[in-house]
């Protein structure tokens, strides 16, 4: 689709740097997740090894669960290695920057210019190459249905603000709600003097 207009133009950048940000949380979320595994075995064969030494067991089987153990971590270590999560996510936060950099210069001017122009091919670009087509369509759909849900909410709220300002009732409830406030407060008051009266006539 074209974007002929500096709304579209914005809408758009907006939609992919989200859909960048999705899916480097995407990948944060496998690293992190990889990365507790590894912690996880890590500490279960120091505890295993440590419970092996102190009720001194030596049953040949026994002493294959640490190798076992190590030889999981070494995989999983390999699988990440291979993955390269932060390269992967290196490229997209220079990416998202980028996207972020138009889209400042594109809510900073009041029509498209040639300038705008070139930097929002250029962040396109950009995109394009920084993850493949099949994830940048599911995670530009991620992206649209959350901006859409945001501009619904926008709306809900900027309607209910209107609504309460031009509705005199709510704000003479809001007067009365005071005012009974201050009298609950005055009686508080002289509940208070009369209880110290009450005090002082006591003690003479």
């Amino acid at each position: 689709m074209e974007k002929n207009t500096l709304n579209n133009i914005i809408n758009d950048l907006r939609s992919r740097r989200d859909a960048l940000s999705l899916c480097h949380e995407h990948l944060k979320h496998d690293s992190d997740q990889w990365n507790k595994l590894i912690i996880f075995l890590s500490l279960s064969t120091g505890l295993f090894e440590s419970f092996k030494l102190q009720m001194g067991i030596n049953n040949p089987f026994v002493s294959l669960v640490p190798i076992v153990l190590s030889s999981v971590i070494a995989s999983v270590s390999a699988l990440i290695k291979f993955k390269n999560y932060p390269a992967q996510m290196e490229i997209l936060l220079q990416s998202q920057a980028l996207l972020t950099n138009t889209l400042t210069t594109a809510r900073n001017e009041i029509e498209i210019t040639p300038q705008l122009l070139k930097l929002y091919n250029d962040s396109l670009e950009k995109l394009e190459v920084s993850i493949y087509p099949d994830i940048r369509r599911k995670f530009l759909k991620d992206s649209h249905n959350n901006l859409i849900q945001i501009m619904k909410l926008e709306q809900k709220y900027f309607k209910t603000i209107e609504m309460i300002n031009s509705n005199p009732l709510i704000k003479d409830d809001g007067s009365s709600l005071n005012s009974e406030t201050s009298t609950l407060e005055s009686k508080d008051n002289d509940d208070f003097c009369e209880a110290n009266t009450l005090q002082s006539k006591d003690i003479i």
